[in-house]
């Protein structure tokens, strides 16, 4: 019997697949990957033409919106969660590397009005975005390789300038200045980035924390705003979650 039809024969008989430690139904298993496999490749082949380039397999979610997806370029194996939306438009557009995974709920803009463009995205080859997350890069953000974003994490690259009591903040234009989050960094969920800081190579940013002022490289920061509590390597410290 060839390997697809006992696969085949298998789910008809309900009969289970390990998974790590766990066993799971194969019809269980079979709905998954068709879910999280199958149709999000299939979408990803009917979009990709529309992008600015695709360098290989993309992975596209239930509901994804691409807006001026011609700014947008993705490398291979890129997965993109259900109800991610990704505006492109921005000077140096949205560049995302090899075997990135965006998951649910993820927002992207540099641009917020057309006569104002935005700086633009980078992310490196291996990170992982979590649900949730937003990212405003009107002053660019640039986001290493192998970078971990927990859920609801905020990189606001932009703020809105208000020195002026007696005009209006809408009225008043924005600051931008950019964030750069270099290889290796581990942020926790719902941290907080504001625009201007650096954040050094294999950093961790406590869960909750809100970075107002550079980090250094392998420094683990919490609170608000954020303090160096250690480094990675030289102490313990509280987990990032």
């Amino acid at each position: 019997m060839s390997r697809l039809k006992t696969r085949l024969y298998l789910l008809a008989l309900g009969r289970r697949a390990p998974v790590g430690e766990v066993s799971v139904p194969l019809r269980d298993l079979a709905g998954y990957l068709w879910r999280r496999g199958a149709m999000p490749l299939l979408r990803g082949f009917l979009r990709r033409w529309r992008l600015g380039a695709c360098g290989g397999r993309l992975f596209i979610g239930r509901r994804v919106g691409l807006h001026f997806p011609r700014y947008i370029t993705v490398g291979r194996n890129v997965y993109l969660g259900d109800d991610t939306s990704i505006s492109g438009l921005s000077r140096d557009g949205v560049r995302i590397g090899d075997h990135v995974r965006i998951r649910e709920h993820v927002w992207v803009q540099a641009t917020s009005t057309l006569d104002n463009l935005g700086v633009g995205l980078s992310i490196g080859e291996g990170t992982y975005i979590g649900p949730r997350c937003m990212l405003g890069a009107g002053g660019g953000i640039s986001i290493g390789r192998n970078v971990t974003l927990g859920a609801v994490v905020h990189v606001l690259a932009e703020n809105h300038a208000f020195q002026d009591p007696d005009v209006p903040i809408p009225e008043q234009g924005v600051t931008r200045k950019g964030i750069t989050i270099e290889d290796g960094v581990w942020i926790g969920n719902a941290a907080i980035l504001l625009d201007g800081v650096r954040v050094g190579q294999g950093a961790v940013i406590g869960a909750g924390a809100v970075v107002t002022r550079d980090v250094p490289p392998r420094a683990i920061v919490v609170g608000n705003p954020a303090r160096v509590v250690a480094t990675r390597g030289a102490t313990s410290a509280p987990a990032a979650r």
